[in-house]
Formats: structure tokens, C-alpha cells, sequence
């Protein structure tokens, strides 16, 4: 049976150049390469920060686009930069991420995030903007 065609009707091409332009900007060369920038972090820094391998990260810099769940991550990482931004000098940010904490027993920040207990830096942050003794 044979399909009818309606006159005037977008190609299908056309939402898939819109939606490649969706995914262009959430891919590595966006977003990945400017967080990672912006922290002044190295591959495995940023494997680490993100919970991905360093080959993902390569591929996500050299064009791929990270899935729904690592495109989540990174949006947090994104955000949590900007919120200790407001806290710390930015430029302070990855020796601060390095260096063991008192106020996580010890830990780096870095392996705060790594044990998947995020929580408690953004808590951290709630505490240091307001001014609130912890």
C-alpha cells in the first residue's frame, strides 16, 4: 500500500539537524572540555570528579556525545563548580579538591565525591553561605 505525502511537510532531515544541534551542545567538545578547563583538572582528575573513564572523557572531547546519565553528572559537576565558585577563588578550587578536609574526616573533597557522598560538600556550601557554624 502506498504512503501518501503531505505537500508543504518538513523533511525528517530537518529534526534531525535541530536535534544534532541539541546533542552539539551537550557533547564533550562543549561542555566536558569547558568544565574541565574551568577546573583545571587533568583527565584523571576529571575521570575521577565524574565517575568515567578517561577514554569516555577523550571521546567525549574529541566530538562524542555522553549519554542522558553521564550528560546528568556533568551538569552537577558543572553546577557544583559554579556554587564553590562563589565560596572559594575559583583558581583555589582544584588544590581544594585535593586536600584532605577536616570537615570530611580527613578526606579530599575529590574522594568525598568519589564515594558517591556529593551531599556533603553541597552541605558544606548551604554552611559556608550562610554562615551557619556546622
Amino acid at each position: 500500500m502506498p504512503t501518501k505525502t503531505t505537500q508543504g511537510a518538513k523533511p525528517k532531515a530537518g529534526r534531525n539537524v535541530a536535534e544534532s544541534r541539541k546533542a552539539s551542545a551537550l557533547n564533550g567538545e562543549g561542555m566536558v572540555s569547558k568544565v574541565r578547563r574551568e577546573l583545571h583538572l587533568s583527565r584523571r582528575e576529571f575521570s575521577r570528579l565524574t565517575g568515567y573513564s578517561e577514554r569516555a572523557i577523550v571521546n567525549w572531547e574529541s566530538g562524542h556525545t555522553p549519554d542522558e546519565p553521564a550528560r546528568r553528572r556533568l551538569k552537577e559537576i558543572e553546577r557544583l563548580w559554579s556554587r564553590l565558585a562563589q565560596v572559594v577563588k575559583p583558581e583555589f578550587i582544584p588544590e581544594w579538591l585535593s586536600t584532605p578536609n577536616d570537615a570530611f574526616a580527613g578526606l579530599k573533597p575529590l574522594e568525598v565525591i568519589e564515594r558517591g557522598e556529593i551531599d556533603r560538600l553541597w552541605d558544606m556550601i548551604f554552611y559556608l553561605e550562610s554562615g551557619i557554624a556546622s
